[in-house]
């Protein structure tokens, strides 16, 4: 049982993360906002970033994952910065 509940969070967060890219994407093909891209874009690396947590914690977890989920968090956070720059520079 105490191995359990972290997984079910861990899927949890991926599927969460997973639904919200989708949605964002979803969204975007509809009207084209800049930010919706950005922002979906962000959220598919975060749910990279939760698969690659599920392999290190449960599947793998003699596999340090520790630097890809690392750069995928660092992806995240760049992708959605840019984002909110470049949508910034385009409204002006």
């Amino acid at each position: 049982m105490g191995n359990l509940v972290p997984a079910v969070v861990y899927v949890l967060c991926f599927v969460t993360s997973t639904a919200c890219a989708w949605l964002l994407g979803k969204t975007w093909r509809k009207t084209r906002a800049p930010l919706l891209f950005w922002s979906a874009l962000c959220f598919v690396l975060l749910a990279g970033n939760n698969l690659f947590l599920i392999l290190d914690m449960i599947v793998f977890p003699d596999i340090d994952f520790r630097l890809v989920r690392a750069l995928f968090s660092f992806g995240a956070v760049i992708v959605l910065l840019y984002g909110f720059i470049w949508s910034q520079g385009a409204e002006e």
